[in-house]
């Protein structure tokens, strides 16, 4: 694959909250980008939210950089740079998206996937440039986000992964790159190993959502966003983290089932914010207000990131 680092132009797939989010992030950094949305009827609401993530990124959206087609087939390929897939957790539908990719997009052209779950092997199956594919996983919401994991599938070439890293870089992403095609790549893997031990607490009665939450918060949370965890028992010595180890990982959860709990929750239809209950019962007003204090606190985190990312600590190696 030969180097597209003189390109500036990012075509996402799919416009929905994630899309358009990581739409943001390339115009904030002076790219333009094609949005393929299939249903005119969104183009309004996708223009309206890449103008407001642009805006939390303190930028402003130039509305010329950003374009709004239909379908593929409609994209100007001759000078695209990146294309990033944001199509619903479908695998069949991303399949049949990254087919018509695979014709219609230069091989020069690295193509992503945002999946958060499924294997980019799984995705590209049959595809004759399957090598300049990845996945390419973002976290909601992306524009706010800094991470992007990069995982190579049976086929992805380093060369294709090395691109994505340069790209991603160039915007001011994070990347990290995961070397085999495993469920939940990287990020995701941990969270729920974190998830699984919450939900249990809460199943067994040992503490409260609200606990849990502020334990996290204000507890070990705290200290991740400055260093991870593993710098963090560097630093506080690992013979510590052993014996801790040998006492508590004995009465940890290990299900390889979901919390009960949890199943029941979302068998009764409470699923959280769109349902307006979940482990709380929401309303339209204090739920927007919960957004707005997590996406503030979001900002305040990721300019304190990334003003220290310049650093030369191991943590940044």
């Amino acid at each position: 694959m030969a180097s597209t680092s003189n390109a500036r132009h990012a075509v996402v797939v799919g416009c929905g909250l994630m899309g358009v989010d990581i739409a943001a992030i390339f115009l904030n950094a002076g790219w333009s980008v094609t949005g393929i949305e299939p249903e005119p009827a969104r183009w309004p609401k996708a223009r309206e939210r890449a103008a407001a993530s642009v805006a939390q990124l303190e930028g402003r959206l130039d509305p010329a950089a950003f374009t709004l087609v239909g379908d593929a087939t409609q994209v100007r390929w001759d000078d695209g740079a990146l294309v990033i897939e944001c199509a619903p957790e479908q695998l069949e539908l991303k399949r049949r998206i990254f087919r018509q990719l695979d014709t219609l997009v230069p091989p020069t052209v690295p193509i992503g996937s945002n999946s958060s779950g499924l294997p980019i092997s799984r995705i590209t199956d049959g595809c004759r440039t399957a090598g300049r594919m990845a996945n390419a996983h973002f976290f909601l919401p992306a524009h706010l986000v800094p991470l992007v994991e990069l995982a190579k599938g049976e086929q992805t070439s380093r060369e294709t992964l090395g691109v994505m890293r340069s790209i991603f870089k160039d915007v001011g992403r994070v990347p990290v790159q995961i070397d085999q095609d495993l469920p939940g790549f990287l990020a995701n893997r941990i969270q729920h190993a974190l998830m699984r031990e919450a939900f249990s607490i809460i199943d067994r009665g040992l503490a409260t959502p609200e606990d849990v939450d502020a334990a996290v918060r204000y507890g070990f949370g705290l200290r991740y966003l400055a260093a991870g965890p593993i710098l963090q028992k560097e630093l506080s010595g690992l013979e510590t983290q052993l014996a801790a180890s040998s006492a508590i990982y004995p009465s940890l959860c290990n299900d390889t089932q979901p919390s009960a709990g949890l199943a029941a929750r979302v068998s009764r239809g409470e699923l959280g914010a769109k349902t307006l209950k979940g482990f709380w019962s929401w309303t339209e007003e204090t739920l927007a207000d919960a957004r707005r204090r997590f996406e503030t606190t979001l900002l305040a985190a990721a300019r304190l990131l990334r003003d220290e990312r310049g650093s030369e600590r191991p943590v940044d190696q």
